[in-house]
C-alpha cells in the first residue's frame, strides 16, 4: 500500500468520525454548533501536523541533501484528496441509516467536501513538513567547501567541464578555429 493511500485513508477515516461526533453533539447541544465544529475541524488538523512534522523530520534525517529529498508535497496533496473523496462518499452512505450526520448530496459531498477536507489535510501537514526540515537542519553542521576539482555527482562534472573552457584547443562547438565552417563570415569583434 502506497504511503499515499495509507495517509489517505487514516485521514478518511478521521473525517468520518469527526462527522460521526459533530452530528452527535450538535443534535445535542444545537446552540454550540459553531463552536463544536470549530474545535473538531482544529483537533483534525492537528492530527494532520503533527503526522506531517514526523514525515518531515524523517525526510530530513534520511536526506541530509535538500535537493535529494522526497516530493512531499504531492505526497500530502493526494492523501488528502484520497480523504476528502473517501469520506464524503462514506458520511454519506452512513447518513443513509443514521439520520443524524449533517451531510448534503453525494455529489456534493466528493466535491465540494471533498475539497475541503483535502485542503485541512494539505495545509497543516504542508506547513508541518517545512517545520520539521527545519527543525532538523539548523541542528546539522554546514557542509564543508569542496576544492575544486572534487565532482559529487555529474552536475558537478559538467559544471567543471565549462569551467575549464574548450576541449584540447578547439574552439567553441568542436571546430578548428581557422576552419570556416558556414558561408556567412564570422563577424569581427
Amino acid at each position: 500500500m502506497s504511503t499515499r493511500l495509507l495517509r489517505g485513508l487514516a485521514f478518511a477515516a478521521g473525517m468520518v468520525i469527526v462527522r460521526l461526533v459533530q452530528g452527535t453533539l450538535i443534535n445535542q447541544y444545537p446552540t454550540k454548533a459553531g463552536m463544536i465544529s470549530l474545535v473538531l475541524v482544529v483537533l483534525f488538523g492537528i492530527a494532520a501536523f503533527v503526522w506531517g512534522l514526523l514525515d518531515g523530520r524523517a525526510d530530513a534525517n534520511a536526506n541530509p541533501d535538500p535537493d535529494r529529498r522526497r516530493d512531499l508535497a504531492m505526497r500530502w496533496l493526494l492523501a488528502g484528496l484520497v480523504a476528502g473523496v473517501v469520506a464524503g462518499a462514506v458520511a454519506w452512505a452512513i447518513s443513509l441509516f443514521y439520520q443524524n450526520v449533517y451531510v448534503e448530496g453525494l455529489i456534493s459531498e466528493v466535491t465540494t467536501f471533498a475539497a475541503f477536507t483535502a485542503l485541512v489535510v494539505f495545509t497543516p501537514a504542508i506547513a508541518a513538513v517545512a517545520i520539521g526540515r527545519w527543525m532538523v537542519d539548523r541542528g546539522r553542521p554546514d557542509e564543508p567547501r569542496r576544492r575544486f576539482g572534487e565532482a559529487r555527482d555529474v552536475f558537478d562534472a559538467a559544471q567543471e567541464d565549462d569551467r575549464t573552457g574548450p576541449i584540447s584547443g578547439l574552439g567553441a562547438g568542436g571546430a578548428d578555429p581557422e576552419e570556416q565552417t558556414s558561408a556567412i563570415a564570422p563577424r569581427a569583434s
